[in-house]
């Protein structure tokens, strides 16, 4: 079988440069990973080729081809969500993203360490690695904060939450 999946450009470019990264990843996924211009081409089984797209889509969102990997055990899964669903302003874009980074990387932080989650902002959208359980409570915290939350309500909800 044969699948395809485009990536970024610049997440492209950066997959190119990690030869060994690549080749461990069609070993452990037992597929063939080929890039022509700007797709990648994926030949294997039907779940392999569903692993590696996952996680090829989980290493275009930002996210490490380490951290992507996550991706092959079935307790985890990658769930992104696409800020053009809640604005189409670039600058309320740039607040969103803002509030969910926090200052210094806090909020960010704090609920990837309360969900044990890994989370990506990239382009438009953030993106969360993680058990399937703590993906959603991620997302809820992330939800809410796009919905105008305060921080502090988030801290004191997660901490309850988990």
């Amino acid at each position: 079988m044969r699948d395809f999946i485009k990536i970024p450009k610049k997440r492209l470019d950066e997959l190119k440069s990690k030869k060994r990264k690549l080749n461990k990843l069609q070993k452990l996924t037992n597929t063939k990973i080929s890039i022509n211009e700007d797709i990648i081409i994926i030949d294997g089984e039907g779940i392999d080729i569903f692993q590696t797209k996952n996680i090829l889509k989980a290493f275009g969102r930002g996210f490490s081809i380490d951290d992507s990997l996550y991706l092959l055990d079935e307790e985890y899964s990658l769930e992104i969500i696409n800020l053009k669903d809640y604005t189409k302003s670039k600058n309320r874009m740039i607040v969103l993203k803002s509030r969910i980074i926090g200052t210094k990387g806090k909020t960010k932080k704090y609920i990837e360490q309360y969900t044990n989650t890994k989370i990506s902002i990239y382009g438009k959208t953030i993106s969360i690695i993680g058990k399937w359980d703590k993906v959603n409570i991620a997302k809820k915290a992330i939800l809410m904060l796009i919905e105008g939350c305060s921080h502090t309500t988030l801290y004191k909800w997660l901490e309850q939450k988990c």
